[in-house]
């Protein structure tokens, strides 16, 4: 790597806290009270929920799609600024129902800028299926970082501030 690569990287780095908007709009969940023993207990990371108000999932930050879960396709996981990794999972346990009633708007490897469509699911068909619908926000490497604060509470507007992360 040559001298104007290493100052092109740091240039790209955050100079202080990444912020995060919230992936929908809904009502904030915090992490011990999603209805899932994994997501509660933190061992994907720290993490949040939002109980939606519609099935519509926005990117929360600019980010690289770095993995999809294509069969299923209810849950996808984003490389934002920072090289913070955030999992986004919609609904609890709806891995099971095979990707029916989830539409995916984006592929692996793609580029999405904070606010853009990640994935729909239909909330009738989730909660007709007997799961939860509450989506996920999970910071997956939050070791690498000096802290994150959860900054909402209550009802939310996709976009609004939901997390900091101390980079």
């Amino acid at each position: 790597m040559g001298l104007f690569d290493s100052l092109k990287n740091k240039k790209n780095e955050p100079q202080g806290p990444v912020v995060a908007g919230a992936v929908t709009a809904g009502t904030f969940v915090p992490m011990a009270e999603i209805p899932d023993e994994a997501f509660a207990g933190g061992i994907l990371g720290p993490c949040c929920g939002i109980e939606p108000a519609d099935g519509q999932i926005y990117a929360p930050f600019d980010a690289k799609v770095v993995s999809v879960i294509q069969d299923s396709k209810h849950a996808l996981g984003l490389l934002g600024p920072g090289g913070a990794e955030v999992l986004i999972h919609a609904g609890i346990d709806t891995v099971e129902m095979n990707g029916d009633g989830f539409t995916l708007h984006v592929k692996e490897g793609q580029k999405v800028r904070k606010g853009q469509p990640l994935l729909t699911m239909d909330l009738e068909r989730v909660r007709a299926a007997g799961h939860p619908a509450v989506v996920i926000m999970a910071v997956t490497n939050s070791d690498r970082f000096a802290g994150q604060t959860w900054l909402a509470e209550g009802e939310l507007t996709q976009g609004d501030d939901i997390l900091r992360i101390e980079v």
